[in-house]
Order: structure tokens, then sequence, then C-alpha cells
């Protein structure tokens, strides 16, 4: 028998993040790296779990390989979160009013304002002289 694999693409800045869960034992491979090495930090960890928390599901359950690209690691981080709870609907839409109370399914569009010409960053300005 086949393992039903779910898909999703989750972004944050300029990270993006496609998420494959698939039913399983809890395994949880980011770039071909456990959980604990790819985010050694615990609220990272625990960033990425908000979506089995909010559905009540049980993580154990699901195996996730996760292929992540750009941005910094809580960019990463919040892009892997948004393709989980995308995922989540897929295998259940009543997953989808408690992740969408949360904001885990809403794209936060903020990003970085591009440096203009003339000035040293995108809104600083040199150092007005009047004489």
């Amino acid at each position: 028998m086949e393992k039903e694999i779910m898909n999703s693409v989750g972004r944050r800045k300029a990270a993006v993040a496609r998420v494959y869960l698939s039913k399983g034992t809890g395994l949880i491979r980011i770039n071909g790296r456990e959980i604990g090495d790819y985010f050694p930090l615990r609220n990272m960890q625990a960033k990425l779990m908000e979506p089995f928390q909010a559905s009540k599901l049980n993580q154990a359950e699901f195996d996730m390989k996760i292929l992540v690209a750009g941005g910094g690691f809580k960019g990463q981080a919040e892009a892997i979160r948004m393709g989980i709870s995308r995922c989540l609907v897929k295998v259940n839409g009543e997953h989808k009013k408690p992740l969408k109370d949360l904001k885990l399914l809403t794209r936060d569009s903020r990003a970085v304002e591009r440096k203009k010409f003339g000035k040293p960053k995108a809104r600083k300005s040199f150092q007005f002289s009047k004489r």
C-alpha cells in the first residue's frame, strides 16, 4: 500500500518551505537533517509544532520531509509552520478554523524594503547641511 503524501508550500520574508506530510512515526527531516540539528533553539522547534497543538493532532502520527531555502532561521521556521498548517488542512478540512483563528494560514507578506539610490539605506538620508 502506497503512503498518502500531502504537500504544500509556505513562505515568509525571503524563505520558501516545501512540506511533505505522510502517515508515519513522527520523523521530521529538514533539508536532510534532524529538527534538533537544523533548529537548535527550543523556541524555533516549538514554533514548528504550533499547527499540531492548534488542531489537537498528535505530531507522532506523521512523518515530515521539509525542504527550505532562503531567508534566515526565523523566516524559515515561520515558512515551515505555514506549510505544515496548509498540509493539515488538506488532511482534514475541520482543522481550518482553529488554524485560521491563530493566523497560521495567513501569508505574512512583510519583507525588507529595497534600498533607494542616493540614500545609504531604504529611508535613511545623509546628514542635511543648510550652509
